[in-house]
């Protein structure tokens, strides 16, 4: 309904808007992504001191906060790679009314992400720019993951809120022992977790 009206009142789409809102998006990226490698190398600090003072089942505990943080920079990445693609094929989405099928994952990964990316409005921005352009059904198929929404499976696991698994948190601290030299008390790490 939303293109009928504009197409009735003669608004067209303007990928000007589109197009600046993308390349705040990439600066804002650089920015969030500073911060959050500045947590990240502090979490991960935090991992290799406890492991060294042989707190292993604090050091799993906090190898939590150091997958989420990597997590993000992954979000990060790909973000930045569907904004430099959308920026190159700006065109093709001012020609067709729906979405073009070569943009398809991009626009949908970078739909399901803007909610819940909240430190991040040049994110909520384009998702608003390109609900009003591709509309509201295609919109909200990618946010609330319907089926064949094009939202690939990475990118939900990167912002899924629920904690790791403890088989996955126990091979990061295991990567991160190994990689500082610190052998692991692992059935000590086993005993506490079954507790």
């Amino acid at each position: 309904m939303g293109r009928k009206l504009d197409a009735l009142l003669g608004r067209k789409f303007k990928h000007s808007k589109l197009k600046t809102t993308l390349n705040l998006a990439i600066s804002r990226l650089s920015l969030l992504k500073n911060n959050r490698l500045a947590r990240f190398a502090i979490a991960r600090s935090d991992v290799i001191q406890l492991l060294r003072l042989n707190h292993h089942p604090q050091a799993l505990l906090r190898v939590e906060q150091v997958i989420k943080d990597q997590n993000m920079l992954d979000v990060y990445d790909m973000i930045h790679g569907y904004c430099h693609l959308l920026i190159q094929r700006i065109n093709l989405i001012e020609q067709v009314n729906d979405c073009p099928g070569e943009l398809e994952e991009a626009i949908s990964n970078l739909l399901y992400a803007a909610p819940r990316c909240g430190e991040f409005p040049e994110l909520q921005e384009i998702r608003l720019i390109l609900t009003k352009r591709l509309g509201k059904e295609f919109a909200s198929g990618a946010i609330d993951l319907q089926t064949n929404c094009g939202v690939t499976q990475n990118m939900i696991q990167k912002l899924s809120p629920t904690q790791s698994t403890l088989e996955y948190r126990m091979n990061k601290l295991m990567g991160i022992g190994n990689e500082n030299g610190i052998v692991l008390k692992l059935q000590e790490i086993k005993e506490v977790t079954n507790v």
